[in-house]
């Protein structure tokens, strides 16, 4: 395995592996406000703990993994290989079907112990990472699927049509990731065909979180919705609610959205609330400042549910 990113040094630097640690500096020189990220670096990048991806190193681990992944891959045609060395199995059509649009959004999410535990030490199984965003850690034993090209994606995809033979994988991985899908139903048929028989399945979806798009957020599921996702081809070992998703952090998230959507003078008075006020919250309440100061797209963030009028065309 290998740490993906260092500090960014004089010794190291290292441009594009720099701007892919950095978007918005990325940002900012594909803008014209920058001449480049070394310039950057050399003015302020070097006092601000700035951080550069090894993509060499990155380069040398996928290589190894190339022959693996190659006889797995089940695509129309030879698929176009990424300046990162990876698949391509992501055109515009494909693109434009799935809703992926150009993001310098970074999605990032660690794995669990138990997770982790099992890449380490199952290393002659090969997991499939559905979605894996950015990968702090690189793993020679993990193929990282993604629609966005980072330094850490192996093949350019999306989980409604995972580009990999029936049976291919003995884990699959969706973390955070069933959510911003446009077709839940097709990613849940997709991950259980290329699993193989007796293989595994880990996927984390959220309930009640607010609004998050990456680039968008089509669906949050109850207990009932995750298993009706997965109620053929598959056994469920458990399902449980981890700390990390408890409702004490979706009240924490929540409120401090909110919070964050006032005035100064209103959100101090809104942090002074107690629980009980809240709990307590009438029709009457609904002309307090904390309540109408919420912007729309607030609203929409946090919203208990919408109200769409459509006319058919």
């Amino acid at each position: 395995m290998l740490e993906t990113s260092v500090a960014a040094t004089f010794e190291n630097f290292e441009e594009e592996g720099y701007l892919q640690a950095n978007p918005d500096v990325a940002v900012a020189v594909r803008e014209g406000q920058l001449s480049s990220g070394r310039y950057h670096f050399e003015i302020i990048g070097h006092t601000e703990s700035r951080r550069i991806i090894r993509t060499d190193a990155i380069l040398a681990i996928r290589n190894k993994k190339i022959s693996r992944l190659a006889n797995l891959l089940q695509w129309e045609e030879a698929p176009a290989r990424l300046s990162n060395g990876g698949y391509n199995c992501l055109p515009d059509e494909l693109a434009e079907m799935a809703g992926v649009v150009p993001t310098d959004s970074i999605s990032q999410h660690d794995y669990i112990e138990a997770v982790k535990s099992r890449i380490e030490t199952d290393q002659d199984k090969i997991f499939l990472d559905a979605g894996a965003g950015y990968r702090p850690v690189y793993y020679e034993n993990v193929i990282n699927l993604e629609i966005v090209p980072y330094a850490t994606t192996d093949v350019l995809a999306v989980v409604e049509k995972i580009p990999f033979r029936d049976n291919s994988f003995d884990y699959v991985i969706s973390n955070a990731v069933l959510e911003h899908v446009r077709d839940p139903f097709s990613a849940a048929r997709e991950m259980t065909r290329v699993l193989k028989p007796g293989g595994e399945m880990f996927v984390h979806v959220p309930f009640l979180q607010p609004y998050h798009g990456y680039p968008h957020h089509y669906y949050n599921m109850t207990r009932d919705g995750l298993r009706n996702l997965f109620k053929e081809g598959v056994d469920v070992v458990s399902h449980t609610v981890p700390f990390y998703f408890h409702p004490a952090w979706v009240a924490s998230w929540f409120l401090s959205s909110w919070a964050s959507g006032l005035s100064e003078e209103t959100r101090n008075l809104f942090e002074k609330m107690t629980v009980k006020d809240l709990i307590n919250f009438e029709v009457g309440d609904m002309i307090k400042p904390f309540v109408r100061e919420l912007s729309e797209s607030k609203q929409f963030e946090l919203a208990s549910g919408t109200f769409l009028i459509a006319r058919k065309k």
